[in-house]
């Protein structure tokens, strides 16, 4: 199933915008980002490494997967600090730090919600029983990148019930370094092959993102917008072929991840 939805390239595409954006939703996770990771600098270059470490970890073989598992173990290790202001409910002076499985586990999270919604949104619906496998790869997935299997939810219902309570407590809240964050997705330069597909980006990043923090981030959604989605998907959909043909040029360029 990870192979299936990875092999859309509607799933990052239309998903990866509003995972970032959910994931730095978390304050801390935001904090991180903005001291550690550049991503104001050069967005696509950062997006293309994270991009192959999931294509490698997907499609290569066993070698592949556990050598792009340690690149990106190795570069969380170096995240972490204190956050110097108060940022939603952690006081200033909190810790944070890119292996804490709890920040790890929300990282997680978004990836699977974000991608399962765009998946179902603008390819094709699932099964029960295929969103259960899928939950249930992803969670290997995760463990390659270091989340402890101990805080993985057992089973697709644990983990809704998991984001869904995330979502509503106040741990998960837009603050100004998210905001920051969402300035440079939103209204980053795509590369010249993909800017006609960049309204289709912005639409499923506001789509996919639960209603309280889409207007925390101050993004509107009106019932024009929801008309224009099956466009968006079938833009990304037919427009975005040389993806799929990049990607499977991947294998055997693990020693690049740390570039």
């Amino acid at each position: 199933m990870v192979r299936r939805l990875g092999n859309s390239p509607v799933t990052p595409f239309l998903g990866g915008g509003a995972a970032v954006l959910l994931q730095v939703a978390h304050p801390l996770v935001a904090c991180g980002v903005i001291e550690h990771s550049g991503y104001d600098r050069d967005l696509w270059r950062r997006l293309t490494r994270t991009l192959r470490a999931l294509y490698l970890i997907t499609f290569g073989d066993r070698a592949e997967a556990e050598h792009a598992g340690d690149v990106v173990r190795a570069v969380h290790a170096g995240v972490h600090g204190r956050i110097s202001t108060q940022l939603g409910p952690f006081q200033a002076g909190t810790r944070y730090s890119a292996s804490d499985p709890e920040l790890m586990l929300w990282v997680h999270a978004t990836l699977v919600h974000s991608s399962l919604a765009a998946y179902e949104r603008f390819v094709e619906p699932l099964t029960p029983e295929e969103r259960e496998r899928y939950h249930d790869e992803m969670n290997l997935v995760a463990v390659l990148f270091g989340t402890p299997a101990e805080v993985l939810p057992a089973d697709y219902s644990e983990f809704r019930a998991y984001f869904e309570a995330q979502v509503r407590s106040d741990e998960i809240t837009v603050t100004a370094p998210a905001r920051e964050v969402a300035k440079v997705i939103l209204a980053a330069h795509l590369p010249a092959p993909l800017r006609l597909l960049a309204p289709a980006h912005r639409l499923a990043t506001a789509r996919i993102l639960p209603a309280r923090l889409r207007a925390e981030y101050g993004l509107r959604w009106t019932s024009l917008h929801e008309r224009a989605l099956p466009l968006a998907g079938a833009t990304v959909r037919y427009g975005t072929a040389p993806i799929l043909t990049a990607a499977s040029r991947l294998r055997g360029v693990t020693s690049q991840l740390a570039a």
